[in-house]
C-alpha cells in the first residue's frame, strides 16, 4: 500500500543517511522502524526509557548528606546569592 508521510527534512536527511550507510533504501528503513515498533506493542519500554541509574547524592565533606531541594528552593537560593552580591556592590 502506497502512503505519504510528512516528515522534517532534518529527520528525512537523517532517514536518508542511515539508510545509505545500511546499504538500505529510505522506504526499507522506515517499513523496519514502524514493523519493530508496532511488535514493542503498547506499553513495552521503548530505547528511550531504559532503567537510569539513580542521581547521584552530593555529601559534605563530614559525610552528612545534602538535603534534596526542589527547583522552586534550588532558585529561590540562587536568587537570594544574587541579592547578596548586589547589595554589596
Amino acid at each position: 500500500m502506497r502512503t505519504t508521510l510528512d516528515l522534517p527534512d532534518s529527520l528525512f536527511r537523517q532517514v536518508k543517511a542511515r539508510a545509505a550507510l545500511g546499504g538500505t533504501s529510505p522506504k526499507n528503513l522506515l517499513t523496519a522502524y514502524v514493523e519493530e515498533g508496532l511488535n514493542r506493542g503498547p506499553g513495552s519500554p521503548s530505547a528511550s526509557s531504559k532503567k537510569r541509574s539513580p542521581i547521584p547524592v552530593a555529601r559534605e565533606a563530614t559525610g552528612r548528606q545534602v538535603p534534596a531541594l526542589s527547583n522552586a528552593e534550588f532558585q529561590r537560593i540562587l536568587l537570594e546569592g544574587d541579592l547578596r552580591r548586589e547589595l554589596k556592590s
